[in-house]
């Protein structure tokens, strides 16, 4: 039987599905890898985080210690096991926290407009001019070290970022058919509000917060390096690079190394997968 030309034409303006890129599949992975590693750490580690050996500190790589051990003979491998789980959870909970919060404010201000939208600019402007990082240091200062305080204030600071883009969302979803059509069927403004605009925004916000979720995980890593963060013994894989800096000097790299690729590894996929995400959702969005 042969196809109809109407037929053949919805096939050719049928809209094609991004193809995921095997970088973004490999940055999958070792997101993955380090997720299951946090959640299952106590199965894993070969070795309780805080276990402490003196007649096997600075020890080299071995079948006992396969990526040796930090200046208290503690094991660096099940160090960086239990330390993906702050290093982890902390930016997870400023990435939901501020994503939660950006979206109900650029919500209100795109939907709303008016002097709520006036108020909201000149309150994200302000928050602009600070950035994230000295602003969990101030937080540090006044409630003390930690992770609650930075994450709280890092929660904060990113808050504009999602408020501004689920804004301009927002504006754009109001001029759509489909917020008249509801509105002419007698639906209240926040009911579409919340029930059709958001979904149909959530995705493109979701893509910007997983690219936010690196950028925090790197700077509560800083904290943690400077002494403001997660405080030692419990393993942070910014706090493990501070603790192994006495080590360098005497030619032991691995403590401070193996956390410090961590980090980078972390940062470098969620990035890959938060741009490939943009680039599809994009992407998908109807001209």
């Amino acid at each position: 039987m042969t196809a109809s030309p109407t037929t053949a034409l919805r096939v050719l303006r049928a809209p094609r599905v991004p193809v995921a890129s095997l970088t973004f599949w490999i940055a999958v992975g070792v997101l993955a890898a380090f997720v299951l590693a946090a959640v299952f750490a106590p199965w894993i580690a070969p070795y309780p985080p805080d276990q402490i050996d003196f007649l096997a500190v600075n020890a080299p790589p071995s079948p006992a210690h396969w990526l040796g051990t930090d200046e208290l003979g503690r094991d660096t491998l099940s160090r960086t096991i239990y330390g993906a789980r702050t290093a982890l959870l902390g930016p997870l909970a400023v990435v939901v926290g501020s994503t939660i919060l950006g979206m109900l404010l650029g919500l209100a201000a795109g939907w709303r407009g008016g002097w709520i939208d006036s108020v909201l600019g000149r309150a994200f402007d302000v928050l602009f001019a600070f950035p994230s990082l000295l602003i969990a240091i101030m937080a540090v200062a006044l409630f003390g070290k930690g992770l609650i305080a930075p994450v709280i204030a890092m929660c904060i600071a990113y808050t504009p970022y999602v408020a501004r883009l689920t804004r301009a969302l927002v504006q754009a979803e109001r001029t759509r058919p489909y917020v008249s059509a509801y509105g002419v069927q007698g639906f209240s403004g926040p009911w579409i509000a919340l029930r059709r605009v958001t979904p149909n925004i959530t995705p493109v916000v979701g893509a910007q917060s997983t690219l936010n979720f690196g950028y925090v995980l790197a700077e509560l890593a800083g904290l943690s390096f400077l002494g403001l963060g997660v405080q030692p013994p419990t393993p942070d894989w910014g706090a493990m690079i501070n603790e192994a800096q006495p080590g360098l000097v005497a030619g032991v790299f691995l403590p401070a190394l193996v956390p410090a690729i961590a980090v980078v590894l972390t940062v470098v996929a969620v990035n890959i997968i938060g741009e490939e995400l943009s680039e599809r959702i994009g992407g998908e969005v109807p001209a």
